[in-house]
């Protein structure tokens, strides 16, 4: 990925994803450095948290900072999370949508058109962010999609290096 623009953010713009990223997750981002990165061939924009993308920017309009996956597994979530079961990892780790039939465990607080992360009951890692198609307390069950990939291991995003 060719990088378009690369600039240190001011302290307003940190408090700004620090205070989203505590309301929706329920993690503290704390860092030495936050620097957006802009591409010229790519959706992505991102900010590196002490050099690491961390931070990603979800839409159109830069209103909705949310954890990468790497960011998920350095600060780990407690809120608006999604658990799979075993079956489903090789799946969602592909960037499948998340079906009602490999979930275990949904927060009850999550509305339907949140951003979600989605983690493995085995060993607790995050595997992908996406956006939630119906409430948490909808999302256990038989058939279904309930979550649309975004961002997941493997990816172009997760496997960035700058």
């Amino acid at each position: 990925m060719d990088v378009k623009s690369r600039h240190h953010l001011r302290s307003d713009e940190i408090g700004a994803i620090q205070e989203a990223i505590e309301s929706k997750l329920g993690v503290t981002v704390d860092a030495d450095s936050f620097e957006k990165v802009e591409f010229d061939d790519s959706e992505w924009n991102v900010v590196l948290v002490d050099g690491e993308p961390l931070v990603l920017y979800v839409g159109d309009d830069d209103r909705e900072p949310f954890l990468t996956v790497r960011g998920a597994n350095e600060y780990p979530p407690t809120k608006r999370i999604v658990t799979v079961d075993a079956g489903a990892i090789q799946f969602v780790s592909d960037g499948a949508d998340v079906m009602r039939p490999g979930i275990v465990e949904a927060d009850e607080v999550i509305a339907e058109g949140d951003l979600v992360v989605i983690n493995e009951e085995g060993h607790g890692k995050f595997l992908a962010i996406g956006r939630a198609l119906v409430d948490g307390t909808e999302m256990v069950g038989e058939e279904g999609r309930v979550v649309e990939s975004i961002h997941h291991v493997g990816d172009d995003l997760y496997e960035m290096t700058i």
